[in-house]
């Protein structure tokens, strides 16, 4: 009969457990460390003390937004451009200057006629409208894990659509969109898949 013997529990047992779960704390921390970093977008504000003083006027640019009662639709079309179509939330209400185009002064009306830079138009028809007013239609594309960079967009207004000067890479993207029309400004966003 053989007597199996135990070898005690020293010294050496104990610093093998400690570094062994130290070891997998420390490869869990870098892990999630690196994931952190490599996934989040940025800052969304500098200083949340100071954002939280201009809240209020926030609320109350945005309660002006929606009073203009405008809905955008984005897609993306022919060749990676984006295509925008900005419309009145309500039937029969006036989306304002951003709905018509007409040419630089002097010229004969021409349906669907941009000017060459594409970022700027002018409107001198429909109700309550006046000769000089201004339209910037821009959005600023992010790749919603900020792995590619952002991506400015300047549209033109071409056959009742809003068509970008430059097409938008593969891949989903969320657009934040900006409109500036005879002084009113409105802004909104929206993702746009592959």
């Amino acid at each position: 009969m053989t007597v199996q013997t135990r070898k005690p529990f020293n010294g050496k047992h104990m610093t093998a457990i400690l570094v062994a779960g130290f070891g997998v704390v420390l490869a869990v921390n870098v892990t999630m460390a690196t994931l952190a970093s490599t996934t989040f977008g940025g800052i969304v504000v500098e200083n949340s003390y100071v954002a939280s003083q201009d809240f209020n006027r926030w609320l109350d640019e945005a309660a002006k937004e929606r009073a203009l009662g405008w809905r955008l639709a984005a897609r993306r079309g022919a060749e990676g451009r984006v295509v925008v179509d900005l419309t009145p939330r309500r039937p029969g209400l006036d989306p304002g200057p951003l709905a018509m185009t007409s040419p630089p002064s002097g010229e004969a009306p021409t349906a669907g006629k941009a000017p060459a830079d594409g970022a700027r138009l002018k409107t001198a028809t429909g109700p309550g409208s006046s000769p000089g007013r201004r339209e910037v239609l821009t959005a600023v594309a992010r790749h919603p894990l900020g792995r590619l960079p952002d991506t400015a967009l300047t549209f033109r207004r071409e056959g009742g659509h809003w068509i970008s000067t430059r097409p938008l890479p593969a891949g989903r993207w969320t657009l934040r969109f900006d409109i500036e029309a005879d002084g009113r400004q409105w802004r909104t966003e929206q993702e746009i898949g592959a």
